[in-house]
């Protein structure tokens, strides 16, 4: 099988008979062998009737139906699961990524052997103040952190190799930096592509300004699992045990200088009204508790295996 599309989605009813009929002109056109994957995040609406009804006409639509709403990241890692193209095409249900970039964007992963191709959204029609700017501010952000030169990681539209999306799991909201995951597991050739930005048609959008507040908290924990995430005794020991051994030392310190001042008769404080004291004191403390952290931490590691976080009620022509 040629291509792959998978399409989460939450209550889009009125766009998805209009964007079956728009990807599958553009398959037909270009005689790809194709199979589109819609994702029901716990829609509320009849979202799930409408895939029926589009299964039952082509085949080629397949389609998974969660039993409440678990997240986007969720329903790719289901999609991704299931997907069986040589290259896999995320897009958004709203008709806002334009099914005409697939070919495009199966071409740069084909004749260029990218791994992976994002999208880039140079124009857009969202919102300056609500979307725009704190876009902008995140994509900074994560570029900074990531090294990655991507303008853009939230575009829900890129091309995948298969072999990517067999490898990355993801989960949480770690959706935004799937090429990121995908860098950390030695997918290195990574590419982008100026795509068309359309205004939403029909509805609103499901996702508030709190998206980029969990954007950037999701940005510190991948940047620091993409140090750390199998290892992690090599942060939290490491920091542990110069805060015990900070803390060791100070003790030893104000042990050595009472025991110097009783045995030369100077007058001096308790030991107990000594701030040092309790700085050395929960120094060790804390040091203890960050090996213990880090210890914790690799056995979880090694003994708790990868659990998919949501629950499938329906499958549609799998």
């Amino acid at each position: 099988m040629d291509i792959s599309v998978v399409i989460p989605l939450l209550n889009e009813e009125e766009s998805l008979q209009e964007l079956h009929n728009w990807i599958a002109t553009v398959m037909q056109s270009n005689n790809y062998l194709y199979e589109i994957i819609f994702i029901d995040d716990g829609s509320t609406d009849i979202s799930w009737q409408v895939i029926e009804q589009l299964s039952q006409k082509n085949k080629s639509v397949k389609g998974i139906r969660f039993q409440k709403n678990y997240g986007k990241s969720q329903a790719l890692d289901a999609g991704f699961g299931l997907a069986k193209g040589n290259i896999v095409i995320t897009m958004d249900a709203d008709l806002q990524d334009s099914p005409d970039e697939i070919p495009e964007l199966y071409n740069l992963i084909i004749n260029e052997d990218f791994d992976l191709v994002s999208g880039w959204k140079k124009k857009r029609y969202d919102n300056v103040m609500t979307k725009n700017i704190p876009s902008k501010l995140f994509n900074w952000a994560a570029r900074k952190t990531s090294g990655l030169k991507l303008n853009d990681f939230n575009c829900g539209l890129k091309a995948y190799k298969n072999e990517v999306i067999k490898t990355v799991k993801v989960s949480g909201e770690m959706h935004r930096y799937i090429p990121v995951l995908a860098k950390n597991e030695g997918f290195n050739n990574i590419g982008e592509k100026i795509v068309q930005h359309q205004a939403r048609k029909y509805g609103i959008t499901k996702f508030g300004i709190d998206r980029f507040v969990n954007g950037f908290l999701d940005l510190i924990t991948i940047s620091f699992l993409s140090k750390f995430g199998k290892r992690p005794m090599h942060f939290f020991g490491l920091w542990g045990s110069l805060m015990f051994i900070f803390g060791f030392f100070a003790a030893f310190f104000i042990g050595l200088l009472k025991i110097h001042h009783l045995s030369t008769s100077v007058k001096t404080i308790l030991v107990t009204n000594n701030p040092w004291f309790y700085i050395a004191l929960t120094s060790m403390v804390l040091g203890t508790l960050l090996f213990l952290a880090g210890f914790l931490g690799e056995l979880i590691i090694k003994s708790n295996p990868q659990q998919k976080h949501y629950t499938i009620k329906e499958k549609l022509n799998f």
